[in-house]
């Protein structure tokens, strides 16, 4: 068997953390801004843990980071 490729798209949007989570950005940050509150945008730069149930889809496409 060949070796897997790493899915290039999910290695831009997700990483891994030193325990083996997945890590991802939120969305809604982009356009719109206006009306979102300053609490809201500060709070949408951050970054959150996946759900177990997609982080498992996800750490396949990512397994080599």
């Amino acid at each position: 068997m060949p070796k897997m490729k790493t899915h290039r798209g999910a290695a831009k949007r997700f990483k891994k953390t030193g325990t083996g989570k997945v890590v991802r950005s939120h969305a809604y940050t982009s356009h719109i801004l206006e009306k979102k509150s300053p609490k809201r945008k500060r709070n949408l730069r951050k970054t959150t843990v996946m759900h177990k149930s997609d982080a498992k889809r996800i750490a396949n496409l990512i397994s080599y980071l």
